[in-house]
């Protein structure tokens, strides 16, 4: 069930009518109710995949249980390895196996070494990466002792389905989350407006950004060695605010209905387009695996500890599991690894943390070396995008090419330039927004407050029939990281 459909339209309310007015208190019921609810949006695109997520979630419950029943480490030790083992194992089945099969053979044919193989149709489980990683995290915490065991079965089958995230994330950690499902939640009329006010951003950068570049995008980068070098950089940034609406679109979405229901969900997306370099566009690009990256990868392997070499290894394989976890294909291991390389310079100079704090975060607008600093990093972005984008790595280098080599100007005659315009004019509304609420959670928490309450609540009627305008011309597209 996407979330740019009339089917959640219907979803959603139904379900917040009938959580508050019938589990009211009720902690048991209300966890009850939430899970049925995750399970029937999860199955509404395909029943089977409940299997799947049903194993995983029974795989870590009773792992978990078993952490704190045996005291040995060496018993401790290989409960958490069967919860890695499972939850890899599925998750490399149903998306890596093909990616591993394909380039095995490769390999011996490189050495004319025929060897026959035959790949499997495998539909990729809607969501797999994001609860795979999520259920991970419980037993890795329960094993290293920071959280207790949960006991409940339907407060943790609820936590891994939690429907506003259980697709593309945020990937919530236990610490986090799961003891919320243990207190007594109760309306709140505040935290409703606010949530919604959070889905209604959402919708705007999925259905007026994402939705309506995606065509320019799609057409561009599949007729790109017909195109002009203007119009394959047009696609290239059409296609760098594209994933951004979409992405951070869905996680407005998914963190706004968290809130309807009494949840706080982490913030995911911190505004990353005004990063002032690399490493700060990644602290502020989705977060929930970004910091899960840090925290049982990095650290693990030893962080920033160390000399520099290894430090430097250490940043080099995070960012190519990273590129890896995106997807079974070599365009997402050059998209981890140019981020490496950008990355890395940094490290090496000790600036990796020099940007900690909100650009201009006293100021109304940035200064001259910040708006320099951060459209070199827009650019760094943006030219790693296309690798994520294209589909071969030859593709997208023919694409770079195209860029510098072919007649610059020049717009694909095919597209509309009032599909183009509109888009543009779209995409600078969202930004002007977005910089005036770069400080908070998300750009409508706070600063509409101020304003008449009349004006404010026509801004919101008005970004509501543009988004219904956008929903009823254009098909429903499904979000980019249902892939992943």
């Amino acid at each position: 069930m996407l979330f740019n459909t009339v089917d959640f339209a219907f979803f959603l309310p139904l379900v917040f009518g009938f959580y508050w007015l019938l589990t009211s208190k009720k902690i048991k019921e209300q966890n009850l109710f939430l899970l049925v609810a995750s399970y029937v949006f999860y199955s509404w695109w395909d029943w089977r995949f409940l299997a799947l997520i049903f194993l995983s979630t029974i795989v870590d419950f009773c792992v978990g249980l078993g952490l704190e029943k045996h005291k040995k480490r060496r018993y401790r030790k290989i409960l958490l390895s069967l919860s890695i083992v499972v939850n890899l194992v599925l998750l490399g089945v149903f998306k890596y196996y093909n990616f591993f099969i394909e380039n095995f053979v490769n390999a011996f044919s490189f050495f004319g070494l025929e060897i026959g193989h035959q790949a499997l149709n495998i539909v990729l489980p809607v969501g797999i990466s994001f609860y795979t990683f999520q259920t991970l995290s419980y037993s890795i915490d329960v094993y290293k002792k920071k959280i207790g065991v949960c006991k409940d079965f339907v407060v943790f089958a609820a936590f891994v389905s939690f429907f506003p995230q259980l697709v593309a994330g945020p990937i919530e950690r236990a610490k986090h989350l799961l003891p919320q499902f243990y207190t007594a939640r109760s309306f709140s009329f505040n935290q409703t407006v606010d949530g919604l006010r959070q889905i209604l951003w959402g919708l705007f950068k999925k259905v007026l950004i994402a939705d309506q570049a995606a065509p320019v995008v799609n057409h561009i980068f599949s007729n790109s060695a017909e195109m002009s070098g203007s119009a394959l950089l047009l696609g290239a940034v059409f296609f760098t605010f594209q994933i951004y609406g979409d992405f951070s679109g869905y996680s407005d979405i998914a963190i706004g209905a968290a809130r309807l229901f009494g949840f706080d969900l982490k913030q995911n997306f911190a505004f990353p387009y005004f990063s002032r370099d690399i490493a700060e566009f990644w602290r502020r690009w989705h977060i929930s695996l970004s910091s899960w990256f840090r925290d049982y990868l990095y650290i693990p392997l030893g962080g920033s500890r160390g000399r520099l070499m290894k430090k430097t290894r250490n940043v080099l394989i995070v960012f190519l599991v990273s590129g890896f976890w995106h997807g079974a294909n070599w365009t997402f291991l050059f998209w981890g690894g140019l981020h490496a390389l950008f990355f890395i310079p940094l490290l090496v100079a000790k600036k990796n943390r020099t940007n900690i704090y909100v650009v201009a975060y006293e100021n109304k607008l940035p200064k001259l070396k910040d708006v320099s600093a951060m459209f070199n990093t827009f650019l760094l972005a943006t030219f790693a995008w296309i690798f994520f984008r294209a589909e071969t790595v030859s593709h997208a280098l023919e694409y770079i090419n195209g860029i510098f080599s072919n007649a610059f100007f020049g717009l694909p005659l095919e597209l509309s330039t009032k599909t183009i315009v509109v888009t543009l004019l779209m995409i600078f509304f969202m930004i002007v927004i977005e910089w005036r609420g770069r400080r908070e959670q998300h750009a409508l928490e706070r600063q509409l407050n101020l304003i008449h309450k009349n004006v404010r609540w026509g801004f919101y009627l008005l970004l509501s029939v543009f988004i219904i305008n956008g929903m009823m011309n254009t098909s429903p597209q499904e979000f980019i990281y249902f892939q992943f």
